[in-house]
């Protein structure tokens, strides 16, 4: 392993952003129980956090769940992705939309992760 190699590994190798994904709006009755301001936060590529006490509905987790890993990376400008940042819960009678934030971005080693 040469010396850059070797730096690349202490510093890191690749970057991700941590992400917090927040209840911005509920345009119809909300059905399982969340609230306007209700949040998780997708921290160090994969660790799902939530406040102490609070609950965030699984429907909705998985509405987000599939564009969190590429709005954890850099994106290019002409990107949806890196335009757009609501998501809509599948349950029409709630209609609950959700903002992805980026809230900073970690230098992690790749050979951590996977």
């Amino acid at each position: 392993m040469d010396e850059v190699e070797r730096d690349r590994e202490l510093d890191g190798d690749m970057e991700l952003y941590d992400l917090r994904v927040q209840v911005e709006r509920i345009e119809g009755r909300s059905v399982c129980g969340m609230q306007v301001g209700d949040f998780f936060e997708l921290t160090n590529s994969a660790h799902l956090r939530l406040p102490a006490g609070r609950h965030f509905c699984v429907y909705a987790l998985a509405s987000v769940l599939p564009f969190l890993a590429a709005k954890q990376r850099e994106l290019a400008a002409g990107d949806w992705l890196a335009q757009d940042a609501l998501f809509a819960c599948p349950d029409p009678e709630e209609r609950l939309i959700m903002r992805v934030e980026r809230t900073c971005r970690r230098r992690m080693n790749s050979a951590d992760l996977t």
